[in-house]
């Protein structure tokens, strides 16, 4: 009998120590922001990530999905892209491809305040759950439509370089690489072979959690 009450006292003492941590660690999985305050982020400070933008493309984006292996680039994907290729975005889920949300051009979201809430409820339709990370496709984010991005606890992600092929571009530390893929500004996917080649690249959310990330805050 004596022995069974120091198990009991330990055992119970390491699920109060254990408890607390199980709240932050779930809620990473579903809701988080990078940084205290409304900023774009635009690079962290060591490794590299992989972006591709999505709003065009067929078979070539499908065979360019099922051969890609992780670390996975982060996707954002256009929602009049994510409606037309069911097909394809079932694929990206079964692998468990990390997504974000690709919005039009910044502007757009000045002139129209109820489009960003009419894709991300377009968004979470399609995949149940609120994107992590959202970006213009010109990368360019008004003080408002920044102000809805973080009601809606939605981190906006921009890039520390734009790739459109050529010659790969000399490694930086906390790069985060962005690669169009649209109708009249794309890549083509074997390219990417030649970033591949000489760097390492590691997942967006490995990259900035735990480190000290770069930002461009939002003009007023």
């Amino acid at each position: 009998m004596r022995l069974k009450y120091p198990i009991i006292i330990t055992a119970c003492l390491g699920l109060f120590l254990l408890l607390p941590s199980l709240p932050e660690q779930m809620s990473l999985t579903s809701v988080f922001r990078v940084t205290e305050e409304p900023a774009v982020i635009v690079r962290g400070t060591s490794g590299s990530a992989l972006t591709v933008n999505i709003s065009f493309g067929d078979v070539e984006v499908e065979q360019w999905i099922q051969e890609l292996s992780k670390p996975y680039p982060l996707l954002f994907l256009d929602m009049d892209w994510v409606e037309r290729f069911p097909a394809t975005v079932k694929l990206i889920t079964e692998k468990n491809i990390p997504v974000g949300l690709l919005g039009v051009q910044g502007d757009a979201y000045e002139q129209n305040t109820s489009l960003f809430p009419s894709q991300l409820e377009r968004f979470e339709t399609v995949f149940g759950m609120k994107p992590l990370w959202f970006r213009t496709i010109d990368e360019v984010f008004p003080s408002s439509l920044h102000t809805m991005l973080w009601k809606a606890e939605v981190n906006a992600l921009g890039s520390s370089i734009v790739w459109r092929g050529g010659a790969s571009p000399p490694v930086s530390e906390g790069e985060i690489i962005s690669i169009p893929h649209h109708r009249d500004d794309r890549i083509v996917f074997s390219q990417l072979q030649k970033l591949y080649k000489d760097r390492t690249f590691t997942t967006v959310e490995e990259m900035l959690f735990n480190t000290t990330v770069k930002v461009k805050k939002i003009p007023e």
